[in-house]
Order: structure tokens, then C-alpha cells, then sequence
């Protein structure tokens, strides 16, 4: 029970500091911040992984975390902010 609470909570500070770096309107709030965080996360491993930074069972560092947020977090950003026309 505590690796859910663990990812919960590194979700949360990775999708904040990726708020922090990307600032701006987001559409969602609290709970899309920590998802965005949690799936950086899995994305920055896999990345880490596919690059050969990280072993079959590691978890990603905080600085592939970050990247794999701000990834995300712009990806959301393109699909679901409405623009002015």
C-alpha cells in the first residue's frame, strides 16, 4: 500500500514542478496534476529504459519524471484548451 501512496505523492510534486516550468491555463486541476505526474513518471522509465539509463526494474529518476510531465503536460495542453477564434 505504501508504492500507491509513494506514486501518489511523486506524482503530485513532479506534476507541480512540471506547472511550475510549463506556466499557464490548464484545464484541469489537482487531481489531472498528479495523474500527469504519476503517468510522466511510468512515460519517463519507459523512456530512461528504452535509452539504457535504467534497468528492467528500476523506477525513473526525478529528472526523466519531470520530462515525461511537461511532455504530457503539453500534450494536454494541445488537445483540450479551447482557443479563441
Amino acid at each position: 500500500m505504501f508504492g500507491l501512496l509513494g506514486w501518489i505523492l511523486f506524482g503530485a510534486i513532479v506534476g507541480a514542478i512540471a506547472k511550475l516550468v510549463m506556466p499557464g491555463r490548464d484545464p484541469g486541476g489537482f487531481i489531472v496534476t498528479m495523474l500527469l505526474g504519476i503517468l510522466g513518471a511510468m512515460m519517463g522509465g519507459f523512456i530512461g529504459r528504452s535509452l539504457g539509463w535504467y534497468g528492467p526494474n528500476d523506477g525513473a529518476g526525478f529528472f526523466m519524471s519531470l520530462i515525461g510531465a511537461v511532455l504530457l503536460l503539453w500534450a494536454y495542453r494541445m488537445f483540450f484548451v479551447r482557443r479563441a477564434v
